[in-house]
């Protein structure tokens, strides 16, 4: 007879102690970021120039581990049901197209043409809103499988919300960002788009897809839940190493612009809690289950904070205002992603 070891306790609502802890932990992540990116910078050139068509593959390796364990627990029978429950899908396309980039945009404008303009120069300033008019039009497509997670979603409905934002995102980000802007022509990198939306969502989709049918057909009923197990962890750990990249990339500039910093996340946080409040309230008055509300108000949340730094390179250069405003999203994004999971763990009673 085989003994079982027993699971770590979780936390309350199933967040396990890593997860419980996962802001301390993206917190040392981003000290160390800018530690490193100050003391060893030619090791972070070298990795920033490990790329394809702006796209960093020591990030994209990163985010695949992150997400590959979340594709493994989507159960594709349950797609063929997703068109029962069409309400969270209406209003994941409404928030994240309709309204969340145009709000980004507004409050960029607002505060760094008018309530921050005696702090920053112009010319700086319209690189700042530039950086926010491209993370508010680059909806979540990674990361929101781990705040799925977190809030015990429906794995299978997320997938669905993720896949027809990526479908809209290759028809509308560019002509929202254009008009944003106020251009007449942008010229967006379609090849960092595809290949990041394949790198980030298909190949570990189909690899999580092989494994789990492997497991399923094993005929241990339990392998499965077991091998999710072993692997949750390396969710985590990638997400952490991102993190230490990404600031590490921009040590030099953040050190440099500790103010800039305040600044762009002032914008940022309004942002983030505004459309949470909104969504989440609107799931709780359309009823929408609890498994399906949550993640999509932390879809409409969160950011591609990977294409919006890859965009922002690619149209404004690395050293930009832009590609710094995008960075500054990945620091404000995951404390508040944190704190709006919570949240909503805590208010998982009033949906029924």
């Amino acid at each position: 007879m085989t003994n079982r070891v027993s699971p770590a306790p979780a936390a309350p609502g199933g967040i396990g102690f890593f997860e419980k802890w996962l802001s301390v932990w993206v917190g040392l992540g981003i000290v160390a970021g800018i530690i490193l990116g100050n003391l060893v910078p030619g090791l972070f050139a070298a990795l920033a120039a490990f790329e394809y068509a702006s796209v960093n593959f020591a990030v994209a390796v990163l985010i695949w581990a992150m997400v590959y364990p979340m594709m493994v627990s989507v159960d594709f029978s349950a797609i063929r049901r997703i068109g029962e429950r069409p309400k969270g899908i209406v209003l994941t396309v409404i928030v994240n197209w309709l309204i969340k980039p145009f709000t980004m945009a507004l409050l960029a404008v607002v505060f760094f043409n008018f309530v921050f303009a005696p702090f920053v120069d112009p010319a700086d300033a319209q690189q700042y809103i530039a950086g926010l008019i491209i993370l508010g039009a680059a909806p979540c497509t990674a990361m929101v499988f781990v705040w799925s997670q977190l809030t015990r979603g429906d794995p299978a409905y997320t997938l669905v919300q993720v896949s027809i934002n990526d479908v809209i995102m290759v028809f509308a980000f560019a002509p929202i960002v254009a008009l944003l802007l106020g251009l007449t022509e942008i010229s967006v990198p379609w090849e960092t788009l595809l290949l990041s939306v394949g790198l980030y969502v298909i190949v570990p989709l189909v690899a999580g897809a092989i494994t789990r049918i492997s497991l399923l057909n094993s005929g241990d009923h339990g392998r499965l839940d077991r091998f999710n197990a072993q692997i949750k962890p390396v969710s985590v750990a990638a997400l952490l190493a991102t993190v230490v990249l990404l600031f590490g990339f921009q040590g030099q500039t953040i050190i440099d612009n500790p103010l800039v910093i305040i600044l762009i996340a002032i914008p940022l946080l309004i942002q983030s809690y505004g459309i949470f409040a909104i969504t989440f309230w609107a799931a709780w008055k359309w009823k929408i289950p609890f498994n399906v509300a949550a993640p999509c108000a932390l879809i409409g949340t969160s950011n591609f904070f990977e294409l919006a730094v890859a965009v922002a390179i690619a149209l404004f250069g690395l050293n930009s205002g832009a590609a710094l405003a995008t960075v500054v999203g990945v620091l404000v994004e995951v404390p508040v992603m944190l704190s709006l999971v919570a949240f909503a763990n805590r208010n998982r009673h009033r949906f029924g």
